[in-house]
């Protein structure tokens, strides 16, 4: 359940100044080796087809949370960043759940290690275990390895 301060507001579009506030959240959230500008933010959405995006706003003006869900490749994914002041507070689960109630399978990659830093020189901690204990499966054998990640395959498929 969201705080009275917060809504959820879902698009198939963003606006500038949506994708330039997702862009500040990516890249105090993220891994620095992930940082993003707003023009590779732009690829990085063009790369994909049948885009959902959910923010959480709080307060009508700060951003403090997104959530995509995209096809790529024949399969359907799914990227979420919640505010490292607003994690642990059940942000991710809800928005988590929203977006299962139209999906039947959703695929991530997941950091599922300790050895990046975020922005502010703070170490990335893997959500992995989050994403397990919403469902979701790891697939050790499928992996994601570059000069900038090293991530594990997450899939949850809904239960019939």
């Amino acid at each position: 359940m969201l705080p009275m301060s917060m809504k959820i507001t879902k698009s198939t579009k963003l606006s500038g100044a949506q994708k330039d506030m997702i862009c500040q959240l990516w890249n105090m959230e993220y891994p620095q080796k992930l940082a993003i500008t707003p023009s590779t933010f732009d690829e990085f959405l063009e790369a994909s087809a049948s885009q959902t995006h959910f923010l959480i706003i709080e307060n009508e003006r700060d951003l403090v949370g997104w959530a995509y869900t995209f096809d790529r490749e024949g399969d359907r994914w799914f990227s979420i960043i919640i505010s490292h002041a607003h994690q642990g507070k059940g942000l991710g689960h809800v928005l988590l759940n929203l977006i299962k109630e139209k999906e039947t399978c959703l695929n991530g990659w997941v950091i599922d290690h300790p050895h990046d830093r975020k922005q502010n020189g703070q170490p990335y901690l893997s959500p992995l275990s989050f994403y397990v204990k919403n469902g979701f499966t790891a697939l050790p054998d499928t992996r994601l390895e570059n000069e900038k990640i090293s991530a594990v395959k997450i899939e949850w498929k809904k239960q019939v």
